[in-house]
């Protein structure tokens, strides 16, 4: 399992998971983490990938959720609905191997309810399996690189066609992400419905005396 989305300042958080089975040949010709390759090498990738997997699923928070629930439940919540997504296509994963070094999957000791904005009302699917994390997974194991690219793929198609409402903030270029021209979009236009508002979406002005420490932006 690999997510995108984490920094972007509009669109969702998206995971995406690819499940094999025992026995399953190793990897597919061409397969590289998803920021190392082209959009069309990307595209390209997506039938291969998928005929290699035993499933695949593709699981999405909104930006109210992450403002609702946080990031890293917003995350654990899009890694489950990928999940429940594979299990759909009869696959259902015992042990999720995750890129980098933190668990966003499991459960936390003492679920949170709320979030900065208040309660959101969500599904979380169930899940019971074993989280096994990997720094740089994506650049060592086949599997994950294949979810990153599956996951790269579906987010870029979602903020394309958000794009075609809102081109103004340039998302079919930036992807939701703080470039300088979706900043100053904002500054300009405001926000939008897909926007993270929790979240700090324009540049702070110099400040004119002590910095407040403690703000709740991100």
């Amino acid at each position: 399992m690999d997510e995108v989305g984490r920094g972007a300042l509009a669109g969702p958080v998206t995971a995406g998971l690819v499940v094999l089975r025992p026995g399953t040949e190793r990897g597919v010709a061409g397969l590289r983490d998803s920021k190392l390759l082209s959009p069309a090498r990307r595209e390209a990738l997506v039938p291969r990938i998928l005929a290699w997997c035993a499933a695949a699923g593709i699981g999405h928070a909104s930006p109210q959720e992450v403002d609702g629930l946080g990031l890293t439940a917003a995350l654990r919540l899009a890694g489950r609905r990928a999940i429940a997504a594979a299990a759909q296509r009869g696959a259902h994963p015992e042990v999720v191997l995750l890129d980098g070094g933190h668990d966003w999957l499991s459960l936390p000791q003492a679920p949170r309810a709320t979030g900065p904005a208040g309660p959101v009302p969500s599904s979380e699917p169930d899940w019971c399996g074993t989280v096994v994390t990997r720094v740089r997974a994506d650049l060592t194991c086949a599997s994950v690189a294949a979810a990153s690219v599956l996951a790269k793929v579906e987010r870029d198609r979602i903020m394309g066609e958000l794009s075609g409402g809102w081109p103004q903030y340039g998302w079919d270029s930036n992807k939701g992400y703080g470039s300088v021209r979706h900043r100053r979009a904002l500054e300009e236009h405001g926000t939008t419905p897909h926007h993270r508002l929790s979240w700090r979406l324009t540049q702070a002005p110099p400040a004119a005396g002590p910095r407040t420490i403690g703000d709740g932006t991100r």
